[in-house]
């Protein structure tokens, strides 16, 4: 019996799955998407490279069918961790703490952040997808093991 899962936590693919991000997601217990999809063959294609299972949320570029009927929030139980996933943090719909969230994951940004606020890790994993500006192309990994959270981003070489 498995003690932990490892999540890997990406958002803004923007119809782009690099190789490297494939590597990452056939070591994941669990693959989290933040939206911003791009293409319906992503989501296959992630759902073809792990054994776990893939959760994905609606961005604001997934408009046609059938990345429009993805939900705009999901709120997940993981390794006792409640995780909540939003695409874009200034539309948070509720308190963390008070609905007993752990974890808020959001994308849109391709800014990589990671910060803890009253008790909840904020993480942004950055973009997986085409390079916007100079930011890096970046993901992270969600150790999660009795109620337990540990957060390591991840910065590909692309």
């Amino acid at each position: 019996m498995k003690v932990g899962q490892k999540v890997l936590v990406i958002s803004d693919t923007h119809g782009l799955l690099r190789p490297e991000v494939v590597a990452l997601v056939r070591q994941a217990d669990v693959v989290l998407h933040a939206g911003d999809v791009g293409r319906p063959e992503i989501l296959e294609a992630l759902g073809d490279a792990t054994s776990g299972k893939v959760y994905a949320i609606r961005g604001n570029v997934d408009r046609v069918a059938p990345l429009n009927a993805l939900p705009k929030t999901l709120l997940l139980e993981l390794g006792g961790v409640w995780v909540y996933l939003l695409h874009d943090l200034n539309t948070l719909d509720l308190v963390p703490e008070v609905a007993g969230v752990q974890v808020v994951i959001s994308g849109h940004t391709h800014q990589p952040k990671l910060e803890q606020r009253g008790g909840v890790l904020f993480l942004n994993p950055g973009s997986v997808g085409p390079r916007r500006f100079r930011l890096p192309i970046a993901c992270a990994w969600l150790h999660l093991s009795g109620g337990q959270i540990t957060a390591e981003p991840v910065t590909l070489e692309v």
